[in-house]
């Protein structure tokens, strides 16, 4: 039940900060925040960095169908699992998995808002469920390799 309550709360945590984006920021002004991320609003219509864009009601509907069953499927896999690492990066990708899927139900689109730049450079905009299904994957990737996904594999 871990995981599923961590999904719980990305979603509930991602929808908040998205919902107070789509009223605080600006899409056309970038706002720092930190020294290497900027408040700047952007309506995702792809998969990931706008690749693949959805501009039809079709495509944003298979989009959410793909994300929706992506998370049964993994839900799945959490259920079945008894490693903590696993449990808590199956969450988080589930969570943030979820809470894009809602963006594209809601407005057709995934909100992003958070800018990241370096040395002059911007490389992408991106919003928590997307930084939650990053951290999972590392977790479910450190659980492979040297946690209790490793141990059960030798």
């Amino acid at each position: 039940m871990l995981g599923f309550g961590l999904a719980g709360l990305v979603v509930a945590l991602d929808q908040a900060t998205k919902l107070w984006a789509l009223r605080a920021v600006d899409e056309t002004v970038a706002t720092p925040f930190l020294p290497f991320v900027d408040l700047r609003l952007r309506l995702n219509p792809g998969v990931s960095f706008s690749f693949l864009p959805a501009h039809s009601s079709l495509a944003v509907a298979a989009l959410t169908l793909f994300a929706l069953g992506v998370a049964a499927g993994l839900s799945v896999w959490l259920w079945r699992t008894p490693a903590l690492l696993a449990t808590l990066g199956l969450g988080a990708v589930i969570g943030g998995a979820l809470g894009n899927a809602v963006d594209r139900v809601a407005y057709g689109a995934v909100v992003d808002f958070l800018d990241l730049h370096a040395f002059g450079r911007h490389f992408f905009v991106f919003n928590g469920a997307d930084a939650a299904i990053n951290l999972g994957v590392a977790l479910l990737l450190i659980d492979g390799l040297w946690g209790a996904g490793a141990k059960r594999a030798t």
